[in-house]
């Protein structure tokens, strides 16, 4: 792979000096024994609301299932039923239970939520010592050490910045990269006025990878701190946000970690603003949903969050897994685990929704999403030797089963899309079953059904938005509603490329291949030439199974278009998707407004880019002494 264009001549650089290395305050934190449950306090009970809203989901999501399992078995039985019928029967009841739970959650949100409870300490009141941590390996210095310097910007105004030490945790491996990280570590200290700590620390190696990363900063440097905030190297956050989540701890002595739900910003293609759009206006009512079902159980998706550095410490020390990967060695999703550890000894572990001001960026193309996909699969699936971890609340398990269905759920489509096609080629007698003859109003009441829990949800998230104001943020009603509306075409379009992706990824997990933990900075994709070598084998399963259909019926072969047709075409759907383009759709608040968080971070990293020259006469800046 060739060298990343931001990196540097590391003998020309001198190595990270001691002063930027995090003082030492070493705290314990052990690998824990998931035999064996901790003498802790209890697994926080659900509230009789929370017990109440898990149960109506479920019911719901089984009636839905049953309710798919019977229309298509009345269509199918017109010509007989056979075991192929039955296995079809399984898989359509098997797939919708899941597709009508996640519509269910999201519809919680809508009409349930609950209202988070805010911190009660006065604005001005101490808060506790607090380090905010980004872990990076090999993503763009320039970029990385900008968001770090626009959030320290902005904790400055909270009137709380002296509170929030700020330390950067390089896993980095090529010397180039991270000569270059030293080079605006330095940049960025010449430049600040006084604050808190400003740390940079890169490891010898990277085990564990980012859990290990933060792990061994908690080892070493822990004891100093209170709270933690965690961050990705992509993330963004007001710094009224972090000092209102600090509050919130401090608030609640049982909370032992706190998720926000950040939105995606900077999208530049077609498919990276889609995915912004639905971020900002749909995420926030399925979150409202999550948060309600899981209650004191919350989520944890490993950045924008912040924890009780001393119970992480006694609870998440993460074990290696026997055996080889991917189901053994280090734990890749990190995140889930830790919130079901930190809930087995008796930590609260919550996701408030209505904190503002958190935000992360997103793959801006479809296989760089298919590759980071690719390790959440093989994360969830590795969570199938967690399921049965000594002292785990029964919602945690169910979560650790959630994960994994994620995964299988497109499997069970398209086993079921299959078993359509076979059956009648090993069993003549059964013919075509719901799409042809009698078994077509089955067939039009079982897409009707699928595409009801798909699209009402977003649907009734967009008439809601609509009616309570004018949508300013997304441009106006009119353009937010277009721009809904394009969202679910093309959604509509690239979920069968998606499944494709994420059905093989399944297959290769079950069959013993190690995925790795892909780099983001070997995720931009090139030309037509590219986007065909990463899905030929999509158009092939495409155009094969269109065939196959083709024999059995034309009317089936019709029926299976919609699915068939984008995979055939996934090379261009890729590499139209993936252009930039669309800047009059999806629009958001944070690319509408001229202040916040966002604008601070693109004013600072503008100025950083200027040539030297414009930005001596400019702005006075001189540059760190270590490089003058």
């Amino acid at each position: 792979m060739a060298r990343p264009a931001f990196a540097l001549d590391a003998e020309r650089l001198p190595p990270a000096r001691d002063p930027w290395e995090p003082p030492s305050a070493p705290l314990r934190m052990d690998a824990q024994d998931l035999g064996r449950a901790p003498v802790t306090k209890a697994v926080p009970a659900a509230s009789l609301g929370t017990r109440a809203v898990r149960t109506a989901i479920i019911l719901f999501a089984t009636l839905a299932a049953f309710a798919a399992g019977a229309v298509f078995a009345g269509g199918a039985s017109a010509d007989g039923m056979a075991a192929m019928d039955m296995l079809r029967v399984l898989l359509i009841g098997a797939a919708t239970w899941w597709l009508a739970f996640g519509a269910a959650q999201a519809l919680t949100g809508l009409f349930a939520g609950r209202t988070p409870p805010r911190a009660t300490t006065s604005p001005d009141a101490p808060l506790g010592s607090t380090v905010i941590l980004m872990p990076v390996c090999g993503e763009e210095p320039a970029e990385t050490w900008s968001r770090v310097a626009a959030m320290e910007a902005s904790l400055a105004r909270s009137r709380q910045g002296a509170r929030f030490d700020i330390a950067i945790l390089s896993d980095t491996r090529d010397e180039g990269v991270a000569a270059a990280e030293r080079h605006w570590h330095a940049r960025l200290i010449a430049e600040r006025e006084g604050g808190a700590g400003l740390y940079y620390r890169r490891r010898d190696d990277n085990s564990g990878r980012k859990a290990g990363n933060i792990a061994d900063f908690i080892r070493t440097s822990g004891g100093r701190y209170d709270y933690a905030v965690v961050l990705d190297s992509d993330s963004l956050m007001e710094g009224a946000t972090i000092v209102e989540m600090v509050r919130r701890m401090q608030a609640e002595p049982r909370l032992g970690l706190l998720q926000t739900n950040p939105t995606v910003i900077r999208g530049r293609s077609r498919f990276g603003r889609a995915a912004q759009f639905a971020s900002a206006l749909h995420a926030p009512v399925f979150a409202r949903g999550l948060d309600t079902v899981q209650g004191a159980t919350g989520p944890f998706w490993g950045h924008n969050a912040v924890f009780r550095v001393r119970a992480f410490a006694e609870s998440c020390g993460l074990p290696v897994l026997p055996g080889q990967a991917p189901f053994g060695g280090e734990v890749l999703s990190h995140d889930f685990a830790e919130a079901a550890l930190l809930s087995r000894a008796g930590w609260n572990v919550r996701l408030d929704p209505d904190l503002g001001g958190s935000h992360e960026e997103g793959p801006q193309t479809l296989v760089a999403h298919a590759r980071r996909d690719r390790r959440w699969c093989q994360g969830n699936l590795q969570h199938a030797g967690l399921i049965g971890t000594a002292g785990l609340g029964s919602w945690s398990r169910f979560a650790f089963v959630q994960g994994i269905i994620t995964y299988v759920a497109p499997l069970l489509w398209l086993g079921f899309l299959v078993a359509g096609i076979v059956a009648p080629l090993v069993s003549p007698e059964l013919g075509c079953g719901l799409v042809c003859d009698g078994g077509r109003a089955g067939a039009l009441w079982l897409i009707a059904g699928v595409a009801g829990l798909l699209f009402l949800p977003k649907a009734m998230i967009l008439a809601r938005a609509l009616l309570r104001g004018p949508m300013r943020g997304f441009g106006g009603r009119f353009a937010a509603a277009r721009s809904a509306f394009a969202e679910i075409a093309l959604s509509t379009l690239v979920a069968p490329i998606l499944v494709a992706w994420q059905a093989r990824s399944v297959i290769e997990v079950l069959a013993g291949r190690d995925g790795g933990w892909p780099s983001r900075s070997g995720s931009r994709e090139g030309g037509l030439a590219e986007a065909w070598a990463e899905s030929d084998w999509i158009v092939a399963a495409g155009g094969f199974g269109l065939l196959a259909a083709g024999t059995v019926s034309p009317a089936f072969a019709l029926w299976l278009l919609p699915v068939a047709g984008p995979m055939i075409a996934a090379p261009l759907v890729i590499l139209w998707s993936g252009s930039p383009g669309a800047d009059r759709l999806w629009a958001i608040p944070e690319e509408t407004s001229a202040d916040g968080i966002v604008a601070l971070h693109s004013e600072v990293l503008a100025r950083w880019r200027r040539p030297a020259r414009n930005e001596r006469r400019d702005r006075g800046w001189k540059p760190a002494p270590a490089f003058s």
